[in-house]
């Protein structure tokens, strides 16, 4: 029944102060005395090794030496000369890996670092305004040679003169005679 005289509770009551929350899961790594005794090291599976696929490329050829060039007595070759691929550790490139000089390094070489003098001095700001200041000078001094006064046939003429006419030698026929 609810309390006489007070407002009615809407909690419930706490556990006890044994009472651990959540799950308990009991230490298997020896704690602080095992890491210092002695460490856990896993060690390695030694079960479950992969079976490499088969090489159908060297059984292929093996088969047309042999002189076999039906379905069946390729699959009959199969059966009996089962070859398998090479492991990766077992390749060229791993077993004798290429020669290079000892002083190469391979991938992108990195940037040379930007000088801050030259930052702190503005010094990129002054060589723009020079380039700008050469680039509307050479614009100027183009524009001074265009500034010659444009020749118009008029000019030209009385320059060269036209060829004298010759008198042209040829009438009508009906003309001659006269």
């Amino acid at each position: 029944q609810a309390e006489v005289g007070k407002p009615q509770r809407n909690c419930y009551p706490l556990p006890g102060f044994d009472f651990a929350y959540g799950l308990y899961i009991p230490r298997t790594d020896g704690g602080v005395p095992g890491a210092i005794c002695h460490w856990e090291t896993v060690k390695p599976s030694t079960g479950l090794v992969q079976k490499m696929p088969r090489d159908f490329i060297t059984m292929n050829r093996g088969a047309l030496k042999a002189g076999y060039t039906t379905a069946h007595e390729f699959n009959l070759y199969y059966k009996a000369k089962d070859i398998r691929r090479k492991d990766d550790d077992y390749s060229r490139f791993k077993r004798t890996p290429p020669s290079v000089p000892a002083g190469m390094t391979y991938g992108i070489s990195t940037r040379p670092c930007t000088p801050f003098f030259d930052l702190l001095q503005h010094r990129y700001k002054e060589l723009w305004m020079e380039q700008q200041r050469a680039l509307t000078a050479a614009l100027r001094a183009e524009k001074k040679k265009k500034g010659k006064v444009h020749e118009t046939r008029t000019t030209l003429l009385r320059k060269v003169p036209l060829p004298a006419k010759e008198e042209s030698f040829w009438h009508l026929p009906r003309l001659e005679k006269v």
